[in-house]
C-alpha cells in the first residue's frame, strides 16, 4: 500500500481530487493560502526548468562520438523529423477534432479570484531561450575540444539538477496540482470537462498506433525490408514500457526485441536502441501537443493559431532532448515554451502536467517502439 501511494501518477491524482473536493468550500483566508501555495511552487518549477535544460542538453552533446557522426548526425536528423512529424500529426488531429469535442466555454461565469496578498517571485537565472542555446554551444564546444574536464563536470551537474527534480519538483508537483484544481473547483465547472479529458486521452493512444504505423512504412520503403520483421518482436518492449513508464527500465527490453529481428544489425542496434531511447520521443510530442491545444479551448476558450502551433512543435523537438531521466520529461522540459509561446498560466500548465502524467506510459511505450523503425533505417543507411 505504501509503495503504491509512493507512486507519482497517484499522488497527482489524489492531488486532482483534493482539489475538486475542496473547491467549492474555500473560504476568503484559505483562498489566499491557495493562491499563494500555487504561485511559489509555479515559480520554483519555472526556476528550475532552465537548469534542466542546461544540464541535460549540454551532458547529451558531449557524449557524441565524433568518429561517428555520420551515423550520428543521421540517427539525429530523423529522430527530430519522427519527434515533429508527430507533433505536426497532432496538431493537424486537434485542429480537425477538438472543435467538434462540444467542449464548453464559461469563462464569462467563472467566480472571480482574489487578488493575491502575498506574492514572493523567483525569477529564472536566465530564460528558456538563453538556456538551450548556451547548452547547445557549451556541448558543441567540449565535443569539439574533447576537454573531459568540462564534460565530468557537466556530468555532475546534471546529476545535481536530477537530484533537484526527484526531491523538489516531483514532491511539490502533487501540491501544485492540488492548488490549480481547487482554485478551478472554486471557480466554475471544471468537474464537467473531465469525461472530455478522458475522451481526449484515447484519442491519444490512438494516435500513437497510427504514427507508429507510418513510421514503420516509412522505414520499410527506405530501406527495402519488411517492417513487420522488426515490429513483431516489438509487443515485450511496448509492454514493458506501459507497465514501468520509464525508457531506461525498458532499455534491456528493447534491445532483446531489436536483437531477435533477422533485418537489424546486432552492431548498429547496440547503438541506435539506448541512443534514440535519449533523443526520439514521438510518442510524448504527440501527446503533449494534443493536450496543450485541448487545455487552450478549455481554459482560455480558443485553439493556438496555426503559426504558434508550428513554432511551438519546432521548438518541441529540441527541446526534448532534454527530457531523458526527469520525471514526465517532456512536458517537464518545454514548461517554458507551453508558458512564453502558448502563454500558459499556473492553471494551463497544472492542467498539462496532470492530463500528460495520467497517459505518460503509453507516450513512453510509443517512444520505445518507434526506436525500432529507426534503427531500420540507420541500418539501410550504415550499409551506404
Amino acid at each position: 500500500m505504501k509503495k503504491f501511494f509512493s507512486n507519482t501518477i497517484v499522488k497527482l491524482l489524489l492531488g486532482v481530487i483534493v482539489g475538486l473536493v475542496i473547491g467549492p468550500y474555500l473560504t476568503d483566508s484559505l483562498l489566499q493560502i491557495i493562491l499563494s501555495t500555487r504561485h511559489i511552487l509555479g515559480q520554483i518549477i519555472l526556476f528550475l526548468v532552465p537548469l534542466i535544460i542546461l544540464g541535460f542538453v549540454v551532458s547529451s552533446i558531449a557524449k557524441l562520438d565524433k568518429g561517428q557522426t555520420g551515423i550520428i548526425g543521421f540517427s539525429i536528423i530523423i529522430a527530430y523529423l519522427s519527434s515533429i512529424g508527430a507533433g505536426f500529426f497532432s496538431s493537424t488531429l486537434g485542429f480537425n477534432i477538438i472543435p467538434h469535442l462540444q467542449i464548453e466555454n464559461n469563462v464569462e461565469t467563472l467566480k472571480e479570484l482574489p487578488a493575491m496578498l502575498f506574492k514572493l517571485d523567483i525569477p529564472p537565472v536566465f530564460g528558456v531561450m538563453t538556456s538551450l542555446t548556451l547548452a547547445l554551444m557549451i556541448g558543441i564546444g567540449i565535443l569539439w575540444t574533447e576537454s573531459k574536464p568540462l564534460e565530468r563536470a557537466f556530468d555532475s551537474f546534471k546529476g545535481i539538477v536530477l537530484l533537484l527534480v526527484n526531491r523538489v519538483l516531483v514532491p511539490v508537483l502533487p501540491f501544485y496540482i492540488m492548488a490549480n484544481f481547487a482554485l478551478l473547483s472554486y471557480e466554475g465547472s471544471i468537474q464537467s470537462q473531465l469525461p472530455v479529458f478522458l475522451t481526449v486521452i484515447l484519442i491519444v493512444i490512438v494516435a500513437h498506433f497510427i504514427w507508429l504505423g507510418v513510421l514503420y512504412t516509412i522505414a520499410g520503403i527506405y530501406s527495402g525490408k519488411n517492417p513487420w520483421e522488426v515490429i513483431k518482436h516489438y509487443p515485450p518492449a511496448y509492454l514493458t514500457a506501459v507497465g514501468t513508464m520509464s525508457s531506461a527500465a525498458s532499455l534491456g527490453v528493447a534491445l532483446q526485441s531489436a536483437h531477435k529481428s533477422k533485418v537489424l544489425k546486432p552492431e548498429i542496434t547496440n547503438f541506435t536502441i539506448p541512443f534514440f531511447s535519449n533523443i526520439h520521443l514521438c510518442g510524448s510530442v504527440l501527446a503533449e501537443v494534443f493536450f496543450v491545444m485541448t487545455v487552450s479551448q478549455v481554459l482560455y476558450g480558443t485553439l493556438p493559431t496555426l503559426g504558434t502551433m508550428i513554432l511551438f512543435v519546432l521548438l518541441l523537438g529540441i527541446f526534448a532532448i532534454g527530457a531523458p531521466g526527469v520525471p514526465g520529461g517532456t512536458v517537464m522540459a518545454s514548461l517554458g515554451i507551453i508558458a512564453s509561446v502558448l502563454g500558459f498560466d499556473d492553471a494551463g500548465i497544472a492542467l498539462t502536467l496532470t492530463i500528460f502524467a495520467l497517459q505518460d506510459s503509453f507516450g513512453t511505450a510509443c517512444n520505445i517502439t518507434g526506436d525500432g523503425a529507426l534503427s531500420l533505417m540507420v541500418t539501410k543507411y550504415s550499409d551506404k
